[in-house]
């Protein structure tokens, strides 16, 4: 269906986001988080909980630059621990004949074990991305000889060091789309994203209004990673250092100063109408074609649910920091 609006003008600003689950969507606003999940039975279970960030704790993380510094790490945070309550809440058919370590593991950690394990599995996605994103493309630029006692060198380095990183991010998302299980989320997310382009366009919030809209959205998630790609690339460059060590550990601390400017970028194209704030947003949408997917009525009602219980709290007409 040909679009009749902008996505990048709506009727109504706001800062409401969200999040794809395992059979559910997280709507996050400035007063409160909702969750809500499609049950085996078909109903729809919602969770809401008070959103209290670092940032209204403490005024001086409102500053530029560490304010998006602090955001992301706590926006990661609050995504895990709403993706584990989501796969809490699916209900599996037990096995039926559990082996010996599962019935030892069950026996020394009883009801524990499944959050440990979820901990366990969240630190060591944690490294591996790192490893793969940050590291790596270190190493694979290495190989093909760059003089890095120049500036120019050094520039051609980083640059190239950077394109690496980013088709590796490409590949990842493009391969993790072909998932049977990982399409499905992203028919959440696709909700997730025409659902907050109704409210932003004041339509009422039905099925059919929903559907009208797109399933790509400048402020979502995959066009900040998509920045983080760039940005490292300029910073890195002016970061110069011949012992390797160094290096990569520069590469690992920097990583908040670059999610913080990433996230000034962002908003700063969010206020951009014009050609700025499309230049920014483009390469983000285009990787939503593999991110994102048409959704089914009952996921958009999913997407809904948490959205009206998100703004029962909100009453916002214009976002305010």
């Amino acid at each position: 269906m040909e679009e009749k609006y902008s996505i990048y003008k709506p009727k109504r600003q706001t800062t409401i986001g969200g999040e794809a689950l395992i059979e559910g969507i997280m709507m996050r606003g400035p007063k409160s988080i909702a969750i809500a999940i499609r049950k085996a039975d078909g109903t729809i279970e919602v969770d809401k909980k008070p959103s209290v960030t670092l940032a209204q704790k403490y005024k001086i993380l409102k500053l530029p630059i560490l304010r998006g510094a602090v955001g992301i790490f706590e926006s990661l945070y609050i995504g895990m621990k709403a993706l584990m309550q989501s796969a809490e809440s699916i209900e599996v058919e037990e096995v039926e004949n559990p082996s010996k370590f599962e019935k030892w593991l069950d026996k020394k950690f009883g009801s524990g074990l499944e959050d440990a394990l979820i901990y366990i599995s969240v630190i060591f996605a944690l490294f591996i991305g790192i490893g793969i994103f940050m590291v790596l493309p270190y190493f694979a630029a290495e190989l093909f000889g760059f003089d890095k006692s120049t500036s120019l060198g050094w520039t051609l380095y980083c640059g190239f060091e950077g394109i690496i990183r980013i088709l590796l991010f490409l590949g990842y998302i493009i391969a993790i789309s072909k998932m049977k299980d990982i399409k499905r989320v992203f028919k959440y997310h696709g909700a997730e994203h025409k659902t907050i382009h109704c409210y932003e366009n004041e339509e009422e919030l039905t099925v059919e209004n929903v559907k009208k809209y797109s399933t790509r959205h400048p402020r979502c998630g995959t066009a900040f990673l998509f920045v983080v790609m760039i940005v490292s690339i300029v910073v890195f460059t002016f970061i110069r250092s011949d012992n390797r060590l160094i290096s990569i550990s520069l590469r690992l601390i920097l990583i908040p100063l670059i999610a913080g400017l990433s996230y000034e970028l962002i908003k700063l194209s969010g206020r951009s109408k014009g050609a700025f704030g499309r230049i920014v947003s483009k390469p983000g949408l285009a990787l939503q074609g593999f991110t994102t997917i048409e959704p089914d009525d009952d996921q958009i009602e999913v997407a809904i649910e948490a959205l009206k219980s998100v703004l029962e709290d909100e009453n916002e007409n214009v976002a305010k920091e």
